[in-house]
């Protein structure tokens, strides 16, 4: 495992309570940074994110979605620690697998506002920042689906690859500083998120990966970590494919 040496860093984590998020922000804290969880759920967060010492985290619970929700934990986050140097934006919801006809607007709708409006609302608040310190790390978590589009699930497929267009554009608008817009494109992997899909769909999923397994979280940590570090100067605005093999571009 590398090591990455985020003294002095801080780092805002969305959906961080747990899953992916969790991981991510758990590792940045045991590499030196002071990490703003940022999610709905801090009732019961992992148990990794509670072993953070407390002069190190912050829990701040936040709706994504929710433009007001942000800014107050923005500015809650800026209070406690600064500024922000670092953004992953892992707050997602899958919503649930059904066809595009049946597909209920309303949740077609939710889909959108979480994982395209809350990374929008998120990178918003972060950006200024960032460019008037000259220095910022941004890592939006998209998945295969938003390159590929899985059957059942065009709500999730359409919002993930508007998460990777939006990386694309923001991280050509912030080339001529030392900020980095990037993100990843797992294949699925074994958090909570699988509890909003059929088994049978679960199955789909997995029998589509070359490699024959679900990606961890701790393999998606490990490429964030270089993603968000200084050592990644010059990247940005890409995709970063973690699909096990199953990606085709």
């Amino acid at each position: 495992m590398n090591n990455y040496d985020y003294a002095d860093k801080v780092a805002v984590v969305t959906g961080g309570a747990n899953g992916i998020g969790a991981a991510v922000a758990e590792r940045m804290a045991r590499s030196g940074a002071r990490v703003a969880v940022w999610d709905m759920d801090i009732g019961s967060p992992e148990a990794k994110i509670t072993a953070i010492a407390e002069a190190n985290r912050l829990l701040v619970q936040v709706d994504v979605s929710d433009a007001d929700a942000v800014a107050a934990a923005f500015a809650k986050t800026e209070e406690a620690f600064g500024k922000v140097d670092i953004l992953v934006n892992s707050a997602g919801i899958a919503g649930p697998t059904s066809t595009l006809a049946e597909y209920p607007l309303e949740v077609w709708r939710k889909v959108q506002q979480v994982n395209v409006d809350g990374t929008f609302l998120c990178c918003k608040a972060v950006v200024p920042g960032m460019m008037a310190r000259n220095y910022g790390r941004i890592v939006n978590i998209a998945s295969i689906a938003g390159k590929e589009g899985n059957p059942n699930a065009s709500a999730y497929s359409a919002s993930k690859a508007a998460v990777i267009a939006m990386t694309k554009s923001l991280g050509k608008e912030l080339a001529g500083q030392n900020i980095a817009v990037n993100c990843v494109t797992p294949a699925t992997a074994q958090t909570r998120i699988l509890e909003q899909m059929s088994p049978e769909f679960i199955d789909y999923m997995l029998s589509k990966i070359p490699r024959g397994r679900f990606v961890t979280v701790e393999e998606i940590t490990s490429m964030v970590m270089w993603m968000s570090s200084e050592e990644n100067s010059f990247t940005t605005g890409a995709a970063f494919d973690l699909s096990g093999g199953r990606a085709t571009y």
